[in-house]
């Protein structure tokens, strides 16, 4: 069965992500980590708001670094923007096997995203590691050659013990 791409997915989660950088108020709670791992270096987006408090941090590592370094906010939510705005993104559909790492030559990115907006009767999650692609032709090439090595999602909606997608 081949790979499913999550084009859909992806739109209402920058859709998300924008509108909570950009428009916080509108949201009664939130509760997102974003690690996202590129051209050798790393991203890490961490916000949080409960109980009407804030709590937010922003770092990253440049490439061959060994140090991580605190990020500006618009810098971080941006580098995650452009891994969103990728042409194609395919999504793990379990957490990593022991020994198994992903190819650096591609972005890859984990999100950890719950949130209740103002008004809503129920808040919304989001567990997703996903792989970055200029296009869907890439995609597929990348999971015929990853083969049985890494468990890619074929199904959508995609529901297992530790990834899922929103519910």
């Amino acid at each position: 069965m081949p790979a499913a791409l999550y084009a859909d997915l992806i739109a209402d989660l920058r859709s998300l992500l924008t509108e909570l950088a950009q428009a916080p108020e509108r949201f009664q709670s939130w509760d997102a980590h974003v690690e996202l791992a590129a051209a050798g270096g790393l991203v890490v987006l961490q916000t949080k708001r409960a109980k009407g408090v804030v709590d937010s941090l922003f770092w990253g590592r440049p490439p061959k670094a060994a140090e991580n370094r605190q990020l500006p906010e618009a810098a971080a939510y941006a580098a995650i923007d452009r891994f969103l705005g990728l042409g194609a993104h395919l999504a793990l559909a379990d957490a990593l096997p022991a020994g198994v790492t992903l190819d650096e030559d591609f972005p890859h990115c984990a999100v950890r995203f719950a949130y209740r907006k103002k008004g809503a009767a129920k808040s919304r999650s989001l567990s997703m590691i996903f792989i970055g692609f200029n296009a869907a032709d890439d995609a597929h090439a990348y999971a015929a050659r990853a083969g049985e090595t890494l468990l890619l999602a074929a199904a959508r909606p995609l529901m297992a013990d530790r990834l899922h997608e929103w519910r």
